[in-house]
């Protein structure tokens, strides 16, 4: 049932006079008209995700938010040649990916899904990702890590 009230009249009779998309895609802008008044007025549809939740490494759980997966490839990107595009890019095919392994996750499969995709895009912002996610230690940490990204097989999947 609809229950949108005319900024007018506050009447909730109206008709839909256009629909279109808007916000390239997202969303689905609709004119109307009250029957009332005849006032015209337009109202915006966008779908509404279910949120998602990580559990963090100490058993916190807290609401996803991709700003942070962004934050950090930027973070390891930075002085690299990498676009911000391929930045934003990384970070929707990560979200996506995330979304089909259900509403909660560990901070691991997300760190897991960020490494696999920043490994193609540019090796030292992976293993700068890689040496503040691993919690690397020492040089040694580094060689083991270089180690797997030069060989010719693509490491198994984490996810």
């Amino acid at each position: 049932m609809q229950c949108v009230k005319c900024p007018e009249c506050s009447s909730i009779d109206d008709k839909v006079v256009d629909s279109r998309l808007a916000d390239d895609g997202s969303a689905i802008r609709r004119r109307r008209e009250c029957l009332e008044c005849g006032r015209r007025f337009t109202t915006f549809e966008r779908l509404e995700e279910a949120p998602m939740w990580v559990v963090k490494r100490s058993g916190e759980k807290v609401e996803f938010d991709r700003e942070k997966i962004a934050a950090g490839v930027r973070s390891a990107a930075k002085n690299r040649p990498v676009a911000e595009d391929e930045v934003e890019s990384l970070v929707a095919e990560v979200e996506d990916s995330l979304r089909e392994l259900g509403s909660t996750l560990s901070s691991e499969k997300i760190g897991w899904a960020v490494l696999e995709r920043l490994r193609k895009i540019d090796d030292v912002s992976y293993l700068r990702f890689a040496s503040v996610y691993k919690g690397f230690t020492d040089a040694g940490d580094f060689e083991r890590e270089v180690g797997l990204l030069t060989k010719s097989t693509e490491p198994k999947s984490h996810l």
